[in-house]
């Protein structure tokens, strides 16, 4: 930096509104990477070895209380909440707060649990257990564990399959019949086993109980191991628009499980693919046999849900007023239950209710005669796990149920402690009175709860203008999900997903980059029509790392863009083999010599064995380039390059190799220090000098021209007018054959 440039970056530190446009004054020299390294001092990253990161480990096991204290405190942190915890400020806020979220987990909980297949009152297990383990384990202070749809829909979805492979034993039918229906590859399976709790054998129920609890210990498993390995990263593939499309899809089906108790429709229960449209079409075949009065409660209680939502609990101007949103599912439910006791809702007019819900906990042994896989699978895990839990399903962060803990004033997990003794008091002493609770009361919430997912669905107009690719991901999870079942749909959504990535990848895009005027920046010439290519270099920008994937790709565009030294090879033979002939047949030849030190054309005679050959020189400023392209060197800006593999070494060491063959020189720009390491270690420096690789695109362009106009290089800083002026220098010389002329023969 000259001393002008110092002056002008200390006047703006100084006061940085005294310049309203701020420049930029640089005068260095022209670095190679390994010139850069040499002046300026690098550090080498130590080289990690296995005994060194074992050893690095083993130094940080230190036996001491300090170190046992603060194991204990990050395994458990409620210890820490505990310590600085405050009776006056804190335990009112979180009274507050627990009671509210309690109150919405009882109407949720037993809903939730009927996508489980199972009794309503395990979704209440479901809200109590797990918040309890995360007071102890969580540090979140606002997270609100529980029922959520879509997991509890997947595991009704896994009980469903594993009751259709079994057979149980009832005291009054005998055994539960299974026929298979054989569709392409799938099997969808019609089953006769009852979908309402109210008609099920306590045999039913266990065995339910038992695949829903070793699929939710298998789950935790799993994410143990997950957690373990650190392979948290896999996430990373389930983009936005994927889990929106598949969400969205999985509502339908959540939906669907729902219709039936609307309407007091019975329908056959299916699994695989085309789940939905055979369960439609039972729906609509037996459409005439709906209870009227089941239809008229469901429409009341969505109508009194949605509107209490939507205009009370949403409304911006009342929001600001409450204190806490109205609690409108459980009040759905009390008078839900309260009307169908008074006027006697299931014998007098056939309505299904919850039935029976037992007091206390319920503890089941898994002594099932299972066959196939879920011997291995399901036993094992059960009798472990599900002997002293009675957790049946997978349970998640629920949005609205964390938003409302947090809106309301809760302080610490105390909150989540606080609903966990209300909804012990339910299942204690209040639950049983739940037993005339409609089933559609509880199907009437989880539609209405569903409202958001599928306004999903707008995110398609959005995605249409940002990315076809999200557009498109969207739709396929969606579509997937919908006709090829929950979890096939998932995997399929997740395949395309990672196939669109790979494709990506693999054809990434390449550009020609142009100088903008009077500037050291360098822009896709395609989309800034300012940019300019400077005459006889041509700047080539690979959009992506290059790797195993893409090189071939690499190859392609790079010729395409610049020029194939395949073809310019052959035609530069062709050339030659021309003007041997030509030189052969020829008695008197003239010579254009092209000098620097020459103005003005000028005669000379030179002797050869078919006599005196006249030779001409004459003054010409054009740029030596290889017969046939106008460019003499290429610059790859290696910027976008975050790594580069063997094989991509490889690829381009070849290409380099095919275009000094032809004249043209290859100068890289950008490299960042990792892939100049592999450059090291693939010994790429023995086709490609270390004085090649340059800091940067000006650089690399300034020594491109300085080759070629040693004398003019400070005129590219100037503009680029000033670049190419006809009083260049050239230091080659340039010669050409021709036939004299037949006056001169003469």
């Amino acid at each position: 930096m000259n001393g002008k440039a110092q002056e002008e970056v200390d006047k703006l530190l100084e006061n940085p509104k005294s310049n309203g446009q701020p420049k930029i004054l640089i005068e260095r020299s022209v670095f190679t990477e390994q010139q850069f390294d040499e002046n300026y001092e690098v550090v080498t990253p130590r080289s990690t070895t296995l005994r060194h990161v074992v050893n690095k480990q083993l130094s940080r096991c230190v036996c001491s209380g300090s170190c046992v204290k603060n194991f204990l405190f990050g395994m458990f942190p409620f210890i820490t909440i505990l310590k600085d915890y405050s009776l006056k400020e804190d335990l009112p806020s979180d009274i507050v707060s627990g009671l509210t979220v309690g109150i919405m987990h009882i109407p949720q909980g037993m809903a939730y649990g009927m996508l489980t297949t199972l009794p309503p009152v395990y979704g209440l297990y479901m809200s109590f257990f797990p918040v309890l383990v995360y007071f102890l384990f969580g540090t979140s202070k606002h997270i609100s564990m529980g029922t959520f749809a879509v997991a509890c829909l997947m595991i009704g979805s896994a009980v469903s399959k594993g009751m259709d492979t079994v057979s149980i034993p009832t005291s009054s039918v005998g055994l539960v019949t299974v026929v298979a229906n054989q569709t392409g590859n799938q099997t969808n399976v019609t089953s006769s086993v009852a979908d309402d709790s109210s008609a099920m054998s306590p045999e039913e129920v266990n065995l339910r109980l038992q695949f829903a609890m070793s699929t939710t210990f298998l789950v935790g498993v799993i994410q143990f191991f997950m957690g373990v390995f650190r392979l948290g990263f896999i996430t990373v593939y389930l983009s936005d628009p994927l889990i929106s499309g598949f969400t969205t899809g999985a509502a339908c089906h959540v939906f669907t499980s729902q219709i039936k108790h609307v309407f007091g429709v019975q329908t056959e229960r299916y699994s695989g693919v085309f789940k939905l449209v055979y369960t439609y079409r039972d729906f609509f075949a037996n459409i005439a046999s709906a209870n009227y009065v089941t239809i008229l409660l469901s429409v009341v209680c969505i109508l009194v849900l949605y509107c209490t939502g939507r205009f009370i609990n949403q409304n911006p101007k009342l929001k600001a007023r409450m204190f806490m949103p109205i609690p409108i599912e459980l009040i759905v439910v009390v008078l839900g239950t309260v009307i169908s006791y008074a006027i006697n809702l299931e014998e007098n007019h056939g309505v299904v209710v919850v039935s029976d819900i037992p007091t206390g906990f319920v503890f089941t042994m898994v002594s099932p005669e299972l066959t196939g896989n879920w011997i291995a699978l399901l036993v094992c895990p059960t009798v472990f796990f599900s002997s002293f839990l009675c957790v049946c399903c997978t349970v998640l962060l629920h949005c609205p149920r964390s938003l409302v803990q947090e809106r309301v004033g809760g302080k610490t997990q105390i909150a989540g402690l606080v609903s966990c003794c209300l909804l012990l008091v339910v299942l204690l002493a209040i639950g049983p009175y739940f037993r005339t609770l409609p089933n559609s009361v509880l199907a009437s919430i989880i539609i209405v709860a569903l409202r958001g997912m599928f306004l999903q669905i707008l995110d398609l107009k959005k995605l249409w203008h940002v990315s076809l690719i999200d557009f498109f991901v969207w739709i396929v999870a969606f579509v997937a999900t919908v006709l090829l079942d929950v979890d096939l749909g998932l995997g399929a959504a997740v395949i395309f997903n990672i196939i669109t990535v790979v494709v990506r990848s693999q054809r990434p895009y390449g550009c020609v980059l142009g100088q903008i005027p009077g500037t050291d920046l360098y822009r896709d010439m395609h989309s800034y029509h300012e940019a300019k290519e400077i005459p006889g270099i041509k700047i080539f920008r690979f959009e992506h790392s290059l790797f195993f994937v893409n090189t071939e790709h690499f190859k392609t565009l790079i010729f395409k863009k610049t020029a194939n030294p395949r073809k310019l090879k052959i035609a530069q033979k062709k050339r030659m083999s021309k003007l041997e002939r030509e030189k052969a047949e020829a008695h008197n030849v003239s010579i254009v010599i092209d000098r620097q030190d020459s103005s003005e054309a000028s005669e000379v005679n030179v002797l050869s064995k078919s006599g005196d050959v006249k030779a001409m020189v004459v003054a010409d400023d054009k740029p030596k380039c290889p017969p046939g392209v106008n460019f003499h060197t290429i610059i790859l800006d290696c910027s976008p390059w975050s790594f580069v593999d063997s094989m991509g070494v490889k690829v381009l060491a070849s290409a380099i190799c095919e275009y000094k063959s032809v004249g043209i020189n290859v100068i890289l720009a950008n490299c960042k220090s990792g892939i100049r390491d592999m450059f090291e270690k693939t010994k790429f420096y023995d086709t490609v000098d270390h004085s090649n690789i340059y800091v940067s695109i000006h650089d690399a362009v300034l020594h491109a021209l300085h080759i070629e106009y040693p004398n003019d290089v400070d005129q590219v800083e100037d503009s680029q007018t000033d670049m190419y002026k006809d009083n260049r220098n050239t230091s080659m010389v340039n010669f050409t054959i021709a036939e004299d002329s037949d006056e001169e023969k003469a």
